[in-house]
């Protein structure tokens, strides 16, 4: 089974919520049918429209999304200020590479860097301008988060390095903007720390 955001790419512009399950049986489907014909969990019209609307236009919209990416990427590899980068294309010795590289087009706009031990994440999220601080990804504009201080503040620091969340770790969703804009937030940030 596989469970999907509809709400996040495939919609992309933030405007609705919904979701998907993909069975591999008939019967499982029938039983996950049962449960949403009884709780009418459906996706109602406008929203069903909103997210055809969304996959019209996912193609182009990811093209643009993994170039920005790239660009950014570029741009952190040589800020002194970054420690390390996650994205799967950026260690072209790793598996994440290969697979990448055997069944996409592109690893997606979604990457994290960790800046240099002891540099302020929260002050650096603050300091973006043009990219918006928000727990999410998926959507038209660029959203940028230190999980440390959101999405997993509430983890005990000793269980968030464990899970190799570090306080200067940062979660960027990379948008549709001008990639050169998105990059000169970005340095405009990393001057306030």
């Amino acid at each position: 089974m596989v469970l999907h955001s509809a709400t996040k790419y495939l919609g992309g512009h933030s405007d609705f919520t919904a979701g998907m399950i993909v069975t591999k049986t008939k019967e499982l489907s029938d039983q996950i049918y049962a449960i949403q014909n009884t709780i009418g969990a459906v996706l109602a019209p406008q929203e069903a429209n909103l997210l055809r609307r969304g996959i019209q236009t996912l193609n182009i919209r990811m093209d643009r999304h993994i170039q920005n990416a790239e660009k950014i990427i570029t741009y952190l590899q040589d800020n002194p200020k970054v420690a390390k980068i996650y994205y799967p294309t950026v260690d072209k010795g790793s598996q994440d590479y290969q697979i990448v590289s055997d069944e996409a087009k592109g690893a997606g706009g979604v990457l994290s860097f960790e800046l240099q031990p002891g540099l302020d994440a929260a002050k650096f999220v603050n300091s973006l301008q043009l990219i918006i601080l928000a727990v999410s990804l998926g959507a038209a504009e660029s959203l940028v988060e230190a999980p440390a201080f959101m999405s997993h503040f509430e983890i005990p620091k000793p269980e968030r390095l464990k899970m190799g969340i570090k306080d200067e770790l940062i979660r960027l969703s990379v948008g549709l903007e001008d990639a050169d804009d998105l990059v000169a937030d970005l340095d405009q940030a990393f001057k306030q720390i």
